[in-house]
């Protein structure tokens, strides 16, 4: 496989819903879209939330019920992932799990910054069951065993710049994240900060844990959530699919294969090594690594953009390590097929329906659809 080079294509046998009126055929219905104002109402056959992974620690001693405010004998349950599923009827053979990334939460599958429909009710309509994550220490997932100290830093125009919205406070032109001050200002009430110290192992675990209680599916990430999806997919093998969308860190190598660190104006970038027996697993499955817009191809003094030229360059030798080693992986840089002005959050941007008909067309063309 590799690089993707073909032009831009349509979700195989599945109408591209630009109306998001789209039935349980996978066909646009107009009638419907008409009577409900561009949405078809949705038909789901299951729906609700539950934690998964986790730890439990206790204070030695004896628990006194009259004297409740002393720990001993008490216990914490903290460190597990909280889920949000959906099930629609007659749903496909494989589920999605659509995990965010940094100072993000699963709020941000379910709808974009100026209110149109994201990833998780899109692919519900085209018959995906779809299960969102919030991360261990992280959104309705807070609860946890080790304190940290909240990050309360002024930081917004940095992630502006740092998720390619643009050089704040313009957006690039042509730029696909939505406009206005609304939609600007919906998106940064979306960050959050995280509970506790960020823990690969803690993370990856509840995410494997959540495959084995739901069985195989495909596994979506986003952005951080990048490197530790590589680490769940090595772990668990009900993970049957890979689609990252930006992933920023933690790529893997087989010992002896890691190349040698990408210095930016943001930092270095350094691949991480594992042993080739676990970094086989990742030849096991499909795996599809998309980016978008306004990735500098030189160094420059914007941090913010710079670092995303070492991430899109790391992730090309990693694309190159599983296919070298027999795997199937393609790294698509959406701007080489056509489709241009994506900021860092692919799955909310203005296109996103776009974006949603590549990954449904990947998934088709494997099997997994």
């Amino acid at each position: 496989m590799g690089l993707a080079a073909a032009a831009a294509l349509p979700a195989a046998g599945i109408a591209s819903p630009s109306a998001h009126a789209v039935g349980e055929s996978g066909k646009v219905d107009r009638e419907s879209a008409d009577r409900y104002g561009g949405f078809a109402p949705l038909t789901i056959r299951e729906q609700g939330g539950f934690a998964v992974g986790g730890s439990v620690i206790t204070t030695p001693g004896a628990f006194d019920p009259r004297n409740p405010t002393n720990p001993a004998g008490q216990t914490l349950h903290g460190d597990h992932a909280r889920v949000f599923y959906q099930v629609p009827m007659r749903p496909r053979k494989l589920p999605l799990v659509l995990w965010h990334g940094y100072k993000q939460s699963g709020v941000g599958w379910g709808t974009t910054p100026d209110g149109r429909e994201g990833f998780q009710t899109i692919f519900l309509r085209r018959r995906f069951a779809v299960y969102t994550l919030d991360q261990p220490r992280r959104g309705s997932a807070g609860q946890t065993t080790v304190s940290t100290t909240t990050d309360a830093s002024t930081s917004d125009q940095w992630f502006y710049n740092q998720f390619r919205f643009g050089l704040w406070p313009d957006l690039y032109p042509g730029g696909q994240f939505p406009k206005g001050e609304e939609a600007r200002e919906q998106f940064f009430r979306s960050m959050l900060p995280d509970t506790g110290p960020i823990d690969g192992e803690v993370l990856a675990n509840s995410v494997s844990a959540l495959f084995d209680q739901i069985g195989q599916g495909i596994l979506v990430t986003h952005s951080h959530a990048g490197g530790f999806g590589w680490d769940a997919t090595m772990k668990n093998r009900k993970i049957k699919a890979v689609v990252a969308l930006e992933p920023g860190s933690g790529f893997v190598f087989p010992e002896g294969e890691v190349p040698d660190p990408m210095p930016s104006s943001a930092g270095t970038l350094a691949g991480e090594a594992v042993p080739l027996k676990e970094f086989r697993r990742l030849t096991e499955v499909p795996i599809v690594v998309y980016y978008g817009d306004n990735i500098p191809t030189k160094p420059t003094d914007i941090a913010g953009r710079d670092n995303w030229r070492v991430r899109l360059a790391m992730a090309r030798l990693f694309v190159d390590a599983i296919n070298r080693h027999g795997g199937d992986a393609t790294l698509v840089h959406l701007p080489s097929i056509g489709i241009t002005g994506n900021t860092h959050f692919l799955f909310s941007d203005l296109n996103n329906v776009q974006i949603a008909d590549q990954i449904s067309y990947f998934l088709d063309k494997k099997g997994l659809a």
